[in-house]
């Protein structure tokens, strides 16, 4: 989880870097667009542990255990991650 001052941080890091290469053009003023990327970054992490604790579930519920860091289990957990961001509408089908 990133704290509060780690996700600041990176939107001033972002913000920074998207406007010296001119790939933005703000229309509103320097901490909206920070607070707008701030929310953004949250977002996204807040709904990363949803899919992990989701796709957790899913591994913990086969009838065999499956070692957490097997091949066998990264395979599973990316796959099963893969599938829970299609769900979500969140990625272009990669399996």
């Amino acid at each position: 989880m990133l704290s509060d001052d780690k996700i600041s941080h990176l939107s001033h890091i972002l913000l920074r870097g998207l406007i010296e290469k001119k790939l933005v053009i703000l229309k509103g003023d320097e901490p909206s667009a920070r607070k707008a990327i701030k929310k953004a970054i949250s977002t996204e992490v807040k709904l990363g542990e949803h899919l992990d604790v989701s796709v957790r579930k899913k591994l913990q519920s086969y009838s065999r255990k499956i070692v957490e860091g097997s091949p066998e289990w990264d395979i599973l957990y990316r796959k099963f991650y893969q599938e829970e961001e299609m769900k979500r509408g969140r990625a272009e089908g990669q399996l």
